[in-house]
């Protein structure tokens, strides 16, 4: 292969990722170092239930990719094996699966992430992982707005019957 092919396949490669990382509600860069064929399918099959997936590209390219969308902060983490995890559905859903998989194969290390354009330090991710999916955030919301509401209607019908009984 030629010099100028090879540069060109290599650019295909960056805009593909680059398309990638652009439609993904979260990044999160983990390292898989030590984990076997079939713990990677694992938690690929993991992520893949949770709308996400696993990207296991070289860093360089990796790290153009990120910098043409401008997520240039993980680049620093982008060296040894990394794996890129796209969250496509829901940003917590990356970080949630990610932790909850560490947690029986210390072998896979989250370094950082961006969530919703935002970057978020290994730690961060992990406070991340522990928040609610936006559906149970959207359902505590509600039930938050709908409560002064209930004791309004409440209170106002104790009212109504005690001017009934007058």
């Amino acid at each position: 292969m030629s010099r100028e092919t090879t540069i060109n396949v290599k650019q295909e490669e960056v805009n593909q990722l680059s398309a990638k990382l652009k439609t993904a509600k979260a990044v999160v860069v983990a390292e898989y170092r030590g984990l076997t064929v079939q713990k990677t399918e694992e938690l690929r099959r993991a992520l893949r239930k949770e709308g996400c997936e696993l990207v296991v590209a070289k860093n360089n390219i990796a790290k153009r990719a990120a910098t043409a969308c401008g997520y240039g902060a993980i680049d620093s983490d982008l060296k040894g094996p990394n794996g890129v995890v796209l969250a496509l559905k829901e940003s917590v859903s990356a970080a949630k699966v990610l932790h909850e998989f560490a947690k029986k194969n210390p072998n896979l290390i989250v370094k950082s992430g961006i969530v919703d354009g935002d970057f978020y330090s290994p730690a961060q991710i992990k406070m991340i992982s522990a928040l609610p999916s936006k559906q149970i955030l959207l359902a505590m919301l509600a039930s938050q707005l709908y409560s002064p509401l209930k004791d309004l209607a409440i209170g106002l019908d104790l009212v109504s019957k005690q001017k009934e009984n007058n």
